[in-house]
């Protein structure tokens, strides 16, 4: 079997990306208001750096110097700051999604979160000049269409007066940070492998959340939460934030911005099937339309030149 391109690699880890974000929209939005949000994400970091810490550790034979030294893993940790500010976009990011989520539906949320595409754009401009050619400003547009027609419920009236409820407005903003994560891996990585960068992303993280959250971290009744919250955050820990954020960082070292962030399209689909299988409240037939344009979007992007 021929080898997949680097190219190729990067839509199919987008393609589990997408999958496994779309999970803590129907997980999260169940227990939102069980735990502060800041509180719960720090919680879901510590684990999920654990996790990646074991994986850096076991892996670490396979990325020595030509002595057998571990350089390329020693020159990871060289200009750390580059962990806090990667650290510190995405613990705003899921801060504030989680706020969000105490109100906003799944479904809704996901479309705010396919925002990012656009976003992402304008950032990957910003921090690497890339250049976002007339079908993927066409692509773009089509699925920011669908992503306010999800947001406003397919409500015609609601969307001349552009009634945003106040959770979707919270977890906008946590979706500006997030599309300036995404070029920014790329403009901070010195070719550290995918592992360790992403281990070095959560411990700033964690650490970050854990100053933020302290007195909510120290006032929680542990013992007492419901079970949910535990299974919550099991799974944000090992999928929705290890697994991820290293589909994330290796997509984006090999896919420009606005096309790894294309794959947010898919997300709201994949709520839809979480939904299902959860036994949450489905969309409406008209809602549905918001949906297949920001799948129409994303199949626009696919056939796009890769650069």
């Amino acid at each position: 079997m021929a080898a997949l391109s680097p190219a190729l690699r990067g839509h199919l880890a987008m393609l589990g990306f997408s999958a496994l974000v779309a999970g803590s929209f129907s997980l999260g939005t169940r227990v939102a208001n069980d735990l502060d949000p800041a509180a719960l994400n720090a919680l879901r970091f510590v684990l999920a750096t654990l996790v990646i810490g074991v994986a850096v550790g076991w892996s670490a034979h396979q990325v020595r110097g030509p002595r057998g030294d571990p350089r390329p893993s020693q020159k990871a940790w060289h200009a750390p700051w580059r962990y806090l500010v990667l650290g510190g976009l995405l613990s705003v990011y899921f801060v504030l999604m989680f706020e969000g989520l105490k109100t906003a539906p799944p479904v809704s949320a996901a479309a705010v979160f396919t925002l990012t595409p656009i976003l992402s754009a304008g950032f990957g401009w910003l921090l690497l000049r890339q250049i976002t050619g007339p079908r993927i400003a066409l692509a773009l547009s089509i699925g920011g269409a669908g992503a306010l027609w999800v947001i406003f419920r397919a409500d015609w009236a609601a969307l001349m007066r552009f009634e945003i409820g106040r959770g979707e407005i919270i977890y906008f903003w946590g979706c500006v940070a997030h599309a300036a994560y995404t070029p920014m891996v790329r403009k901070l990585n010195r070719g550290e492998p995918p592992v360790v960068f992403t281990f070095g992303t959560l411990l700033a993280g964690s650490a970050i959340l854990i100053l933020w959250a302290w007195p909510e971290l120290r006032g929680t009744d542990w013992a007492g939460l419901p079970i949910r919250v535990w299974i919550a955050v099991g799974y944000l820990a090992l999928f929705a934030s290890a697994a991820t954020f290293v589909l994330l960082q290796f997509a984006a070292l090999r896919l420009p911005a606005a096309k790894v962030m294309a794959y947010t399209y898919l997300i709201p689909s994949w709520v839809i099937l979480w939904e299902i299988a959860l036994g949450g409240a489905l969309p409406t037939i008209w809602v549905l339309g918001g949906v297949l344009l920001t799948v129409l979007a994303l199949l626009l992007l696919l056939e796009t030149r890769d650069t």
